[in-house]
C-alpha cells in the first residue's frame, strides 16, 4: 500500500504552509480538504494585516498560496476524513466518500480550522440558507439596498459589517457585549451613516413564517425587548473547531480544540495540529502560517 511521509488534513493557510515546508524538506506530502483550498479566508473580502501584502482579497491570497503548493508538486485531493487510526509508526486515514479508501502515512498534521457557531434559538434552523447567512462575501450582494442585521461584535462581525454597509440600505448590529474588534475598525463602522449598533443584547428568536422577517432581542441591562425587521441576517458569534474525527485519540481539550505544545505536537507521536483548530490565543492568517511551518519542520525531524 502506498504510504506518505506526511498527510495534511485541511488546506487553509496553516495546511498550505505546512505543505510548502514539507515539500521543501523532501517529504512525500498529500494535502486533503473537503472544500476548495483556502479555508475561512476565501470568505473574507479584505485582509489588511498579512505582512507584505498590504490589502488583499482573501480568495486571491488563498489562490496564491495554493499555486505555491502546486509549484512544489504537492499532491492535493478532496475528501472528508471520518477517522484516524494510530498503529505504531503508521497512521491510517479513513475517507467518508470512499469506504474502501484508506490513506497510510507516517505523520499527520491536522489543520481543519473552524466552522461558524450557531445561536441555537427558535427558527434559526428554518432560515439558515434562506435569510440567515455566515458569509457576507458570498451572499452580501443579494441584499443590496435592503435592510440587514449582523449578529456579533468581534473582528469578523465588524469587518464584514463595514463591507456590507457599502451596499445595503440599513445595517443593524446586535451584539451580546459591545464591539470588541480592533478600535480603528470599530470607529470606522460607527461613523457610517446607515449603521445602528445595539450592544449588550440577548437574541431571543428570529421572526417570520415562510421567510425571515426580523430579529427579536432583549437588553441584558434593562430587560427591554425589541424587534428589528430586516431582509437578511449574518451571524458572526464565534467559531467551533472541526475536530470530531480525532475525538477518540485523546488530543482534544474540553472545547474540542487540539492541544499541542510549542512544536505543534499532540500527545500522540506523529500527529500534529496547526492553525485555528488548536489551542492558542490569536487566530489570524499569519499565526496559522507560522503553526504550519513549525509543524512541518517537526514532522521532517520525526520522519527522518
Amino acid at each position: 500500500m502506498n504510504t506518505y511521509d506526511l498527510v495534511i488534513i485541511g488546506a487553509g493557510p496553516a495546511g498550505m504552509t505546512a505543505a510548502i515546508y514539507g515539500a521543501r524538506a523532501d517529504l512525500k506530502v498529500l494535502m486533503l480538504d473537503k472544500l476548495a483550498p483556502g479555508g475561512q479566508i476565501i470568505n473574507t473580502n479584505e485582509i489588511q494585516n498579512y505582512t507584505g501584502m498590504g490589502t488583499i482579497n482573501g480568495a486571491e491570497l488563498a489562490m496564491q498560496m495554493f499555486t505555491h503548493t502546486q509549484e512544489l508538486n504537492v499532491e492535493f485531493d478532496y475528501g472528508t476524513v471520518t477517522k484516524i487510526e494510530n498503529e505504531e509508526d503508521i497512521k491510517k486515514i479513513y475517507i467518508e466518500e470512499d469506504s474502501e479508501k484508506i490513506i497510510c502515512t507516517k505523520a499527520i498534521i491536522v489543520a481543519t480550522g473552524t466552522t461558524p457557531r450557531r445561536l441555537n434559538i427558535p427558527k434559526e434552523d428554518q432560515f439558515v440558507g434562506n435569510g440567515i447567512s455566515f458569509c457576507a462575501i458570498c451572499d452580501g450582494a443579494y441584499y443590496r439596498d435592503k435592510d440587514v442585521v449582523v449578529i456579533g461584535g468581534g473582528n469578523s462581525a465588524v469587518e464584514e459589517s463595514i463591507y456590507l454597509a457599502g451596499m445595503v440600505k440599513s445595517l443593524t448590529i446586535v451584539t451580546m457585549f459591545d464591539l470588541t474588534a480592533d478600535p480603528i475598525a470599530c470607529d470606522k463602522l460607527r461613523a457610517l451613516d446607515n449603521v445602528t449598533v445595539y450592544p449588550y443584547q440577548d437574541v431571543l428568536e428570529f421572526v417570520g413564517d415562510r421567510q425571515l422577517e426580523g430579529v427579536h432581542f432583549k437588553s441584558t441591562q434593562t430587560e427591554e425587548e425589541k424587534t428589528v425587521y430586516c431582509d437578511g441576517v449574518f451571524e458572526y458569534i464565534g467559531l467551533s473547531p472541526v475536530t470530531a474525527f480525532v475525538k477518540d485519540l485523546g488530543i482534544l481539550n474540553d472545547y474540542g480544540y487540539i492541544e499541542v505544545n510549542d512544536k505543534m505536537e499532540t500527545k500522540v507521536p506523529g500527529i500534529y495540529g496547526a492553525g485555528d483548530c488548536i489551542t492558542k490565543n490569536l487566530r489570524q492568517v499569519i499565526t496559522a502560517c507560522a503553526d504550519g511551518a513549525i509543524a512541518a519542520q517537526e514532522v521532517s525531524r520525526y520522519v527522518k
